[in-house]
């Protein structure tokens, strides 16, 4: 595998090779057998050494930082490195793996004992689609015997139990069938997958965006293209024991390399760094088009000295800007979530963002492209806006988010200026009191006990005029609402006051 990593010239499938090299590296093989009698001199007849595999099977695996994990629990851990058992009778029945995918049997099996066999790699789990039996014993007519039995009944004959089992024949061709039809799909978004095999280097980096651009023309051709994939992927990937699969392997790899550059996503940490990443896309139009440049990183600009007529003008002369519509997309939906997190009463942006969305998702021409791009910075603004508030008024997040539950419209200053104080006070004195109480959204005692001292304070600090009884109660209610909520998503502050 390293050889073949080694000496292919293409950088993304070089990458695939080596990652499945290291991946073979770590794998771990272990045998399951039965203790015997004097095993030690029987295996070492036949020029094996069993100590070290009774001792694993026995002891288990030692982490690098100590800790031990016995064989069971290592092997239905997916991501533990063991990953292949090699046994005789032990795990066939009665051992439940979900995430075992093939079973190749080398061992004469019928009936029942065939049928519990392979079950075991029959057990549905996420990103598994079917369970692959390599036989090497021409076991196909004791298994549809088995199935026709234990499966369709005794009277339901071997008619019917013959589709249950799929050759691998069979299984190849699903996959060409499915790899088929996602190169048929993105030809009819408008990019042809076929030429990636042709091309190499910065010209096969170009033909990915290119790519990515037309899965973005629409979102059901988006979310289409991401479900044939993963039938695609799912499918490859049940095809080890075939070697014919993998003529096809860099086409496979092609459509894994356009899958990831949907689904990658960039984190950030404020309004800030959108329009950062914003520049970095549209730079591309001012920039010197070569090579070096390519792959180099692109430059950074202070947020205040950004010309956003000039940003607009360059986004105009983008050539992918369905993709960098996505990518400003994922960047405000991380943002908003982490405000609506802090504070309920923001949710009017979300549905502003969501408006923006809709209408862009009905008609993707490049007019609606542009205007999309130009209402999401608008928002973009309005969320940074939203978020000095906070500082505006001199509170922190979590202070102003029950400032902005308490508060009602056309107070004086003077009474939002206590409304503020009552406000930070409030945090305080919940911070106070549900620090010894965790967890306290699971009892009804604890949540009467902090609903009360809510409803106590709200009543006591918030002025009557304005504020009603009616109106004290329902801010009360809606301020207990919000840090139920947030305390029971983790979210609630537990500082000391």
């Amino acid at each position: 595998m390293r050889a073949a990593a080694a000496a292919e010239s293409d950088l993304a499938r070089r990458a695939s090779l080596e990652a499945q090299a290291r991946w073979l590296d770590e794998t771990k093989i272990e045998l399951i057998i039965s203790e015997g009698q004097n095993e030690i001199a029987a295996f070492k007849t036949w020029g094996f050494d069993i100590v070290p595999h009774r001792t694993t099977m026995k002891q288990g695996f030692t982490a690098a930082d100590g800790t031990v994990v016995d064989v069971e629990s290592a092997f239905k851990d997916p991501a533990h490195c063991f990953r292949v058992a090699v046994v005789c009778a032990m795990w066939l029945t009665g051992f439940d793996v979900e995430s075992l995918s093939t079973l190749y049997l080398d061992k004469p099996m019928k009936a029942h004992t065939l049928m519990q066999g392979i079950a075991r790699a029959n057990r549905v789990y996420p990103g598994k689609d079917f369970g692959l039996i390599v036989d090497y014993n021409g076991m196909l007519k004791s298994l549809r015997a088995a199935l026709a039995k234990y499966a369709m009944g005794e009277e339901g004959g071997g008619g019917g139990a013959t589709d249950i089992v799929a050759p691998l024949e069979e299984r190849v061709r699903a996959f060409l069938e499915a790899l088929g039809e996602i190169e048929s799909h993105l030809k009819a978004l408008g990019f042809d997958p076929l030429t990636l095999t042709t091309l190499a280097g910065f010209a096969k980096i170009a033909a990915f965006a290119d790519a990515v651009e037309a899965v973005y023309t629409t979102e059901e051709g988006r979310r289409r293209f991401e479900i044939l994939a993963r039938q695609v992927f799912v499918r490859f990937k049940a095809l080890v024991a075939e070697p014919s699969a993998y003529a096809y392997a860099a086409r496979h790899d092609n459509l894994e390399t356009i899958y990831k550059k949907l689904t990658e996503r960039r984190d950030t940490a404020d309004v800030t760094e959108v329009l950062q990443a914003l520049h970095r896309v549209v730079n591309e139009a001012i920039r010197a088009q070569s090579p070096e440049n390519e792959l180099g990183e692109s430059k950074l600009f202070e947020l205040s000295t950004i010309d956003l007529d000039r940003l607009r003008a360059e986004f105009a002369s983008v050539k992918h800007k369905a993709t960098a519509l996505e990518d400003i997309r994922a960047l405000v939906e991380r943002k908003l979530a982490r405000m609506l997190q802090q504070n309920p009463l923001r949710m009017d942006y979300y549905r502003r963002y969501s408006e923006i969305v809709a209408d862009y998702n009905r008609e993707k021409d490049r007019v609606t492209i542009e205007e999309t791009f130009a209402q999401l910075l608008s928002l973009v603004q309005g969320l940074d806006a939203e978020q000095r508030r906070a500082i505006d008024e001199g509170l922190d997040e979590e202070e102003l988010a029950l400032f902005d539950l308490l508060q009602k419209p056309d107070i004086t200053k003077v009474d939002r200026e206590r409304l503020k104080v009552a406000s930070r006070d409030l945090l305080a004195g919940l911070q106070r009191l549900i620090a010894p109480l965790d967890p306290w959204t699971q009892k009804e005692k604890t949540q009467a006990e902090v609903e009360t001292f809510i409803l106590d304070h709200v009543y006591g600090r918030l002025p009557s005029p304005p504020f009603s009884a009616e109106e004290k109660e329902a801010a009360a209610h809606r301020a207990y609402e919000h840090v139920r909520q947030q305390s029971a998503n983790g979210l609630f502050p537990r500082r000391a006051a």
